[in-house]
């Protein structure tokens, strides 16, 4: 791990945070933390089109409770590496990633919460290394199987999902969504419960992740990388670490019985639907998410 620079956005979370970046799995990861180096490690993964400020009001909470706290941009998200080629970004290849990152921090066993692509990220590392996962936890994404499935079973679904067929086209999907200044991104979040959660000096800092070099192809990638993944829906209970799912039920994108489709492949796991929440869960209810996660972990 080497230190990395102040991003000039302490004034929007947490002064005590630390950056730094970590060479793991043929990719540097650019990483923020807080709390305890020795206290036990929880690492949050963010989800499109987010980076480690999505998780800006977790760190203090979580790491005045004695845990450390890591916060990596995922491959292809703002300051950490963006590979070339759609195929380097399976969910494989970034649950790879996180497993490195942790020996990287010179842990063998530690806690994942995953929100949207982070989730999917999660659920394919509790497939993986269920041993190394303390807990999971798994926020607006179902089982990737499960979503599959979903999208090519389920008109309903299919139709929810439109964006995804947008969002895997090449190049033009690029200069989409750079139009009026990012504005589908910008537009994306005004879904939330709480729009207040995205002031415009927030979505600045959005825009200059979102305008770093190669950093839209890499997010989009994500996209383009998901039919190859294909994975195996995982028999009932199967899944052995001990889960949380966090549903925001107004999501617009996934039914929310999907979340229970995807609970149930857990051995154990519990499940809380938030009625009023959207797909933004996590800026719509951060004090109910928080002490949820707190409670699980």
């Amino acid at each position: 791990m080497r230190a990395g620079p102040s991003l000039g956005i302490e004034r929007l979370a947490e002064s005590s945070l630390e950056f730094s970046y970590a060479d793991v799995n043929d990719v540097m990861i650019h990483c923020a933390a807080a709390g305890p180096r020795d206290g036990p490690l929880v690492v949050l993964l963010h989800g499109f089109p987010e980076f480690w400020f999505a998780w800006r009001d977790y760190f203090r909470p979580l790491a005045e409770r004695g845990f450390r706290v890591v916060a990596p941009d995922q491959r292809g998200y703002n300051l950490s590496g963006k590979p070339e080629g759609a195929a380097r970004y399976r969910l494989a290849a970034a649950a790879a990633d996180v497993f490195a990152l942790a020996d990287a921090l010179g842990r063998q066993r530690f806690h994942v919460v995953g929100h949207d692509w982070g989730a999917a990220v999660a659920w394919t590392m509790a497939g993986i290394d269920p041993k190394r996962l303390t807990s999971a936890t798994m926020i607006q994404a179902p089982h990737p199987a499960v979503w599959l499935k979903a999208m090519r079973e389920d008109p309903e679904q299919r139709a929810r999902n439109r964006y995804v067929r947008i969002l895997r086209m090449p190049w033009l999907s690029e200069m989409g969504l750079k139009l009026g200044n990012y504005a589908g991104l910008a537009h994306a979040f005004r879904e939330s419960a709480r729009p207040e959660a995205f002031p415009p000096e927030v979505l600045d800092l959005y825009r200059e992740a979102w305008r770093r070099p190669g950093a839209l192809t890499g997010m989009l990638n994500w996209y383009r990388a998901l039919f190859e993944d294909d994975p195996a829906l995982p028999p009932p209970r199967s899944l052995k670490p001990p889960t949380l799912v966090l549903w925001g039920d107004r999501d617009v994108y996934c039914d929310p019985q999907l979340a229970d489709r995807s609970a149930a492949l857990c051995a154990n796991a519990r499940i809380r639907h938030l009625p009023q929440a959207t797909h933004w869960i996590i800026h719509d209810a951060p004090e109910i998410v928080r002490d949820a996660l707190l409670d699980h972990l």
